[in-house]
């Protein structure tokens, strides 16, 4: 089983939090971080996903 799917969308939820409390309370450094995390938990995702489609052609 591939982790990184689920890691990555652990991070992409994360960072969307990040980047709302940043929205809401004017903190452009917290906003522009939760973007941050967002592309690299979308980033992680799709790198797990594309592992998981090799280990299946493998089968």
């Amino acid at each position: 089983m591939n982790k990184d799917p689920v890691q990555g969308v652990a991070k992409d939820v994360a960072g969307k939090v990040q980047e709302t409390a940043g929205r809401v309370t004017g903190n452009r450094e917290q906003e522009a971080k939760g973007v941050l995390g967002q592309v690299e938990g979308k980033g992680q995702k799709a790198l797990g996903d594309a592992k998981e489609i090799v280990e299946n052609a493998k089968k």
